[in-house]
């Protein structure tokens, strides 16, 4: 058996935590705080950012169905959230483990200063000893700044502690080759150190009736960490021990793992650009840009932009794309939209000629894109 990380992230989907009749599931939610137990014996603090706020209040408000309408869906956050944090914080108190309910909307990462802020929150509750519980603010939550799903909010609060490890406990065993459902030649794949389009073709379709993420959603969080540095586990959460095995490295679901050449302070930066920001528009860039972005490490430069999309000013968040639109990474832009249409194709040289020297920057530095 290895030794276990340090501090671990966790993700558990409200298709996991609800039983059939569509209530939280006491008996799972036991099972899950006995393996956080046994892993802070052993020295691993554990953060949970958990669904099933929603499906929680569904049951509390005596609806039969999942709503369809935000202030329903939101009502119900609103009724469920205290019901599921209470639900952990019930059995962690019988091992003296205090539990603290952390809300956040991307709202509350896009800016550095509240990013930062929630950082300190997380890391002193763990300090305390306490599990933070966190889940997006449902009840406030509009489009522009929602997650989409806890897949990708696990992702970000797995940067913003800088864990060893995040494991996404699932209804799935894991990535398949294909479709174990439907194909019966699927084989579960164990280990990942790239999500290349082979790897993406892999995913399927959205989960489950109480679950807004899929296959899909999970390989992005998956590659977001893999460029982070950070391994990730995806795993079927009801199997006996999954937390446990992930965390020592048993052989449980698939890993993604990739080493990383950054610092701690760089990730840290990148993390937050690439995985907290809004995204405003898209740069499109030629073969040999998106080489040297993707094999050398360069910057984003003005000549090497075939094409760029959206309305955007200097200073936000972009999709930067190779010719083909794969998403190569994420990072904040020097130019508006507006300058970038003049300038895309042209060498730095030119455009400090008739802009002058200050003008003549990376279009996307590379200490400000994350590569995915």
């Amino acid at each position: 058996m290895s030794r276990a990380p340090t501090l671990i992230v966790a993700k558990v989907g409200s298709s996991t935590l609800v039983d059939e009749g569509g209530g939280l599931d006491r008996g799972f939610i036991r099972s899950l705080c006995d393996q956080v137990v046994e892993l802070a014996r052993e020295g691993t603090r554990v953060v949970l950012v958990s669904s099933g706020a929603a499906a929680a209040g569904r049951d509390e408000l005596g609806l039969a169905e999942r709503p369809s309408d935000i202030m329903t869906l939101q009502a119900c956050a609103a009724a469920g959230q205290a019901k599921l944090t209470e639900a952990y914080a019930d059995v962690l108190a019988e091992c003296g483990i205090p539990c603290g309910q952390v809300l956040l909307t991307r709202r509350d990462v896009v800016d550095r200063a509240a990013y930062l802020n929630a950082r300190n929150t997380l890391m002193r509750l763990i300090e305390l000893g306490a599990m933070p519980v966190v889940n997006e603010n449902d009840t406030v939550s509009v489009a522009e700044f929602a997650f989409g799903d806890n897949d990708m909010l696990g992702a970000i609060v797995a940067g913003l502690v800088s864990a060893d490890l995040y494991v996404i406990l699932s209804d799935v065993d894991g990535l398949y080759t294909a479709n174990p459902q439907t194909d019966p030649s699927a084989r579960l794949v164990e280990r990942v150190s790239e999500v290349d389009g082979r790897i993406s073709s892999m995913a399927g379709g959205a989960g489950t009736s109480y679950g807004t993420g899929g296959m899909a959603s999970k390989l992005r969080a998956a590659r977001a960490m893999l460029a982070a540095g950070i391994p990730t586990v995806i795993c079927r959460g009801r199997r006996e021990g999954a937390l446990l095995d992930a965390a020592h490295a048993e052989g449980v679901g698939t890993r993604f793992e990739a080493g990383s050449k950054e610092t701690p302070h760089e990730l840290g930066r990148k993390l937050w650009i690439g995985l907290a920001e809004v995204v405003r528009g898209t740069l499109v860039l030629d073969d040999g840009a998106a080489r040297a972005v993707t094999e050398r490490g360069a910057s984003v430069l003005p000549v090497g932009v075939l094409e760029t999309r959206g309305t955007y000013a200097a200073g936000d968040v972009v999709d930067v794309r190779g010719p083909a639109g794969t998403l190569l990474g994420r990072g904040a832009v020097r130019y508006s939209s507006d300058d970038m249409a003049r300038i895309r194709g042209l060498k730095l040289d030119v455009i400090a000629r008739f802009l002058g020297e200050g003008a003549a920057q990376p279009a996307v530095h590379r200490d400000e894109l994350l590569v995915f």
